[in-house]
């Protein structure tokens, strides 16, 4: 833990009951706002440079000349994906797959200062859905994005829900790619490089880019860029 940390002002701001079973915990520490699962760390608004790399470096490998492009993002969190792609003027239209009904809630209150209450902009729209049956929904209705940014995991190893798993798997990464508009584009976070799942984008996407972001604690993110399935 940082030491700084320690002299901070901590206060518990909400414990709930998450959608996973267990306690969901916000909680501020001085100026930032940290989100907990179960105890475990998931995020807080200290920095966020890896996850807005992730939506950056997905509307950048856009084709030239692409404008009203549609972003879909799994995952609210602190808002900083979202904000990123809201601030792209190529982009007409975010949505986001937010799990947990309390993270959407709490943006209405403090935490939404981070980001800029994102779920308020007109070109933003967050739904409280599960990502796997979301995006298997998507395909049903044939809907299609220029960037599918996903940050709802700690990466293809460490999901947060055991379903998640599936979104790391062929079946699943065929599924993604198949709501990529032509030359769209299919991003993951995670916390750590993890080469199997590398090994399994090169076998089903033509251009696959592996951005590693440094971290002021601890291994680089990762950020995985996926193209032309």
């Amino acid at each position: 833990m940082d030491t700084r940390q320690v002299a901070e002002e901590t206060e518990t701001l909400a414990r709930v009951k998450g959608e996973t079973g267990g306690d969901l915990v916000l909680r501020r520490v001085g100026a930032h706002y940290e989100i907990y699962s179960n105890g475990v760390f998931l995020m807080d608004t200290r920095d966020g440079t890896s996850e807005r790399e992730m939506v950056r470096a997905s509307l950048a490998a856009l084709p030239r000349g692409r404008s009203r492009a549609r972003v879909l993002i799994g995952g609210l969190g602190v808002g900083f994906s979202a904000r990123e792609a809201l601030d792209d003027p190529r982009v007409s239209l975010v949505e986001v797959v937010e799990l947990e009904p309390h993270v959407i809630a709490w943006h209405d209150g403090e935490l939404g200062e981070a980001a800029g209450y994102v779920h308020r902009e007109p070109r933003c729209r967050v739904h409280n859905d599960d990502i796997v049956a979301w995006t298997q929904a998507a395909a049903g209705r044939s809907q299609r994005y220029d960037a599918i940014c996903l940050d709802t995991d700690n990466g293809p190893d460490w999901t947060v829900t055991e379903a998640n798993d599936r979104l790391y798997r062929p079946a699943g990464l065929d599924l993604l790619g198949g709501l990529l508009a032509p030359g769209g584009v299919l991003a993951f976070w995670s916390a750590n490089a993890v080469d199997s799942f590398e090994e399994l984008l090169r076998e089903r996407f033509a251009r696959v880019d592996v951005i590693e972001v440094t971290v002021a604690r601890g291994v680089p993110d990762t950020v995985y860029l996926a193209r032309e399935p």
